[in-house]
């Protein structure tokens, strides 16, 4: 992959191989962050994890970010109002599952009471690769609507490990300050290897970085007790 010229100049200003406390390294990032937009800061967490393995859950982090989500609810009757209620920004049954079919799909989390989803389920080749399928494990299929859109509102965000064992998520704004980012990261970490699977081996967490939208990244040691 070929890099741009303020790309190559911020990796010449340290030493990749160079393994660095949590703070400094969330520090490092923000100085190499070099576009004219507030950069996303994302860790990655490359995992010891089998082909048949997987690492998925979700956290709210302790310091927000991003702009608030739109959150669609596949809902009827009493769930559907208490959906509208608690501030969902689109509410619907099947109405909603024949317009996203068509080819809409203006939201960012979707949410749905389990009576729903044989339903929903028609929309899986479509919300599944976009990652928008309600579902158990990240506590979006549930008759709890109230609850599940209050968590969603404070910013819980979904974690999962992709087919090369690493779990990529975005922790923090280039423009926060470096501790709120480490303690974003902090709290990812621990949840991820609170869900490490009881039958794998060995070194479970092979290595963290960290990065900004266009940056390179940096490297974090994690013996500096993550």
């Amino acid at each position: 992959m070929k890099h741009g010229k303020k790309y190559r100049e911020a990796v010449s200003k340290y030493d990749k191989q160079t393994f660095h406390e949590p703070v400094k390294a969330a520090e490092i990032v923000k100085d190499l962050a070099f576009a004219k937009f507030d950069e996303t800061v994302e860790v990655s967490i490359k995992l010891n994890l089998k082909k048949s393995q997987s690492v998925r859950d979700t956290v709210v982090l302790p310091n927000q970010f991003s702009a608030q989500k739109k959150v669609l609810v596949f809902a009827r009757g009493e769930k559907a109002d208490e959906a509208r209620e608690a501030g969902a920004a689109y509410v619907g049954d099947v109405d909603l599952v024949e317009k996203i079919r068509g080819g809409w799909l203006d939201f960012d989390v979707a949410v749905a009471t389990p009576d729903m989803m044989k339903d929903v389920g028609r929309l899986g080749p479509i919300l599944g690769r976009r990652g928008l399928m309600p579902n158990p494990k990240t506590q979006t299929v549930t008759f709890d609507i109230k609850a599940a859109l209050a968590e969603l509102q404070k910013g819980r965000v979904e974690f999962r490990s992709d087919k090369t064992g690493v779990v990529h998520l975005a922790i923090g704004k280039v423009s926060m300050e470096p501790e709120k980012i480490v303690e974003n990261m902090r709290l990812v970490f621990s949840e991820v290897v609170r869900k490490r699977p009881s039958d794998a081996k060995g070194e479970f967490v092979k290595s963290v970085a960290i990065s900004s939208t266009m940056g390179p990244g940096v490297r974090v040691d994690l013996r500096e007790n993550m």
